[in-house]
């Protein structure tokens, strides 16, 4: 079956890949868009792993406020370009990291390495990289960094997080 532009055009819409990365991914799922997706998303996590050595130091800190001012999150996440910082996107991903992190009260650490011996809860509770992204269950935090990852062609990292609550 020959890719159209139309379908090249929504997958690229849906993705943010490059025009090249959906037209072949659409000619290895024989123009089946929803499939191709996932091939971008395997792909771009594969790309993710060879950007994670990059040095990343620009990015970002975002505060949210929740509950009335009862719950607030300071979140630092570096790129390493101030160019991709001041992107929509990134600050986009900044945020949304920042908003889970005030969802989810039980998170202690970015990274698993990070979790002390002797913390209660499973990795999906403590472990912010591990839990299920809270505006779309279908992914994970890390999932969702690795798409801004293959999106932006910058390495992308979490640096560190506050969690305030009001009495605690």
């Amino acid at each position: 079956m020959a890719v159209t532009a139309d379908a090249v055009k929504q997958l690229r819409d849906l993705s943010g890949a490059g025009v090249m990365d959906c037209k072949k991914a659409l000619d290895e799922t024989g123009g089946d868009v929803e499939k191709a997706v996932k091939v971008l998303r395997d792909k771009g996590i594969a790309n993710a792993e060879k950007k994670s050595g990059r040095e990343t130091g620009q990015g970002l800190v975002d505060s949210y406020i929740h509950a009335g001012g009862r719950i607030g999150v300071l979140v630092e996440v570096n790129c390493e370009t101030d160019f991709v910082a001041r992107t929509e996107q990134f600050k986009s991903l900044v945020h949304d990291i920042a908003l889970q992190i005030a969802g989810i009260p039980t998170t202690l650490v970015i990274t698993e390495d990070q979790l002390p011996p002797d913390a209660e809860g499973t990795p999906e509770e403590t472990v912010l990289m591990k839990q299920t992204f809270l505006k779309d269950s279908s992914r994970t935090i890390e999932q969702l960094v690795k798409e801004a990852i293959a999106h932006t062609g910058e390495n992308i990292r979490i640096r560190r997080f506050t969690r305030f609550e009001l009495g605690q």
